[in-house]
């Protein structure tokens, strides 16, 4: 649930003057509780941690809903992010992703095609817009073994319901590549102040549950990679689609954003009005990748388009084998 503005939306409306910077201080300086998620492992940099025994409570249909309530109840009241260690147990099939999406890179660099990224600077990133039907046309026995994943479908539903779908973009951060500057994603976080004050203080809370925003790591990502910056509990400031564009509050998260260190398999998934942004990449070597996803409710619409006739096609005969 979003934290109110006291007093001042009594319009229905946003304004930058109410963004104000101890309101959010007050909101995002709270520490996560551990004893309050029973089917978390642990608490590492304010952010909830799932580990292996999840599958066992997720065994039976009662047991799976509980663990869907508590990650919902994470995303929502909670950090608003929680993280899987060993979410693709099988990492080889992360190493076939991997290598359908180098090639669909190498494809696009031969080609002349510079695919950047809107909240870093040109050439800092290689970027693979609407990956989801490009990978599965070109590998569909890949595609159904990366996704057919429980640990992405138990997160969305807990999230969405039923009926979601998917989109994704390949993010591969080059060593010496910056940091993005902070954002909060989907629908709102792409828009400027001016377009985002157009929309009503109630869209500004709806917008959020409308996607999930994840990530899978393809490489091992230690802190000097630059795994995503995160500001835990910040998706509970309401106008925070406002305030992320102002300057006090990019240089509170500058000062206080968390890192969780991944390796190859694990995910995190977060509500897409937390405070966020791909970190620096201070590694020699390392070309840090992420399959980035946004998983959109069935009464919602992404942002990108997807063929997902072409999808069926190729994925159909393999599904049926």
């Amino acid at each position: 649930m979003t934290t109110p503005v006291p007093g001042r939306i009594a319009s229905g409306w946003f304004a930058a003057e109410d963004c104000r910077l101890e309101e959010f201080r007050a909101v995002v300086e709270t520490t996560t509780d551990l004893a309050d998620y029973p089917h978390a492992d642990e608490v590492r940099e304010n952010v909830l941690v799932y580990g292996a025994r999840l599958r066992d409570s997720v065994a039976t249909p009662d047991g799976r809903r509980e663990v869907q309530a508590e990650l919902a109840r994470a995303l929502t009241d909670g950090p608003g992010i929680v993280a899987f260690t060993g979410a693709f147990p099988d990492t080889g099939v992360v190493d076939r992703a991997t290598a359908v999406f180098e090639a669909m890179i190498a494809e696009q660099k031969a080609a002349g095609v510079a695919a950047g990224d809107h909240f870093a600077k040109p050439g800092a990133n290689d970027r693979v817009w609407g990956a989801l039907d490009k990978f599965a046309v070109r590998d569909p026995e890949a595609f159904a073994a990366y996704y057919g994943n429980d640990v992405i479908a138990l997160v969305s539903q807990a999230w969405l319901g039923r009926g979601y779908q998917l989109t994704s973009q390949v993010n591969v951060v080059n060593p010496g590549g910056q940091a993005q500057v902070a954002h909060r994603d989907y629908h709102l976080g792409f828009m400027s102040e001016e377009q985002a004050l157009a929309y009503p203080a109630h869209v500004h809370r709806l917008s959020p549950v409308m996607t999930l925003q994840g990530a899978v790591a393809h490489c091992d990502m230690p802190v000097v990679t630059g795994p995503t910056m995160y500001l835990p509990h910040s998706q509970k400031y309401a106008p925070g689609y406002v305030a992320f564009h102002q300057r006090e509050f990019t240089a509170y998260f500058d000062e206080h954003f968390v890192q969780l260190p991944l390796r190859k398999g694990d995910a995190a998934f977060f509500n897409p009005a937390l405070f966020h942004g791909a970190g620096t990449n201070r590694s020699a070597d390392v070309r840090r990748m992420a399959n980035l996803l946004q998983v959109s409710s069935a009464f919602g619409r992404a942002m990108e388009v997807v063929d997902r006739t072409a999808m069926c096609r190729a994925l159909y005969p393999v599904l049926q084998a």
